[in-house]
């Protein structure tokens, strides 16, 4: 796992959760120094993001697969 930020833009969304539940887990343990926590946090946030744009994009797929007229729930 990579501790900053990085390209998050090339994994899938399986990848994204698995390395983002690994940094929930290490901030919930408490990091060492404050530094690799606002490292920590700051992949989290991208990570989260690259979760939500994988989400959103499957959302917009099923919509685009539904008869017209019929409303996602």
């Amino acid at each position: 796992m990579t501790s900053d930020a990085g390209d998050v833009s090339a994994l899938s969304f399986e990848q994204a959760r698995d390395e983002l539940v690994q940094v929930v887990a290490k901030l919930e343990q408490g990091s060492p120094t404050l530094e690799e926590s606002l490292s920590l946090w700051t992949r989290g946030e991208a990570l989260a993001a690259r979760c939500e744009e994988w989400l959103l994009g499957a959302k917009r797929r099923l919509d685009q697969a539904r008869p017209d007229g019929e409303a996602a729930s």
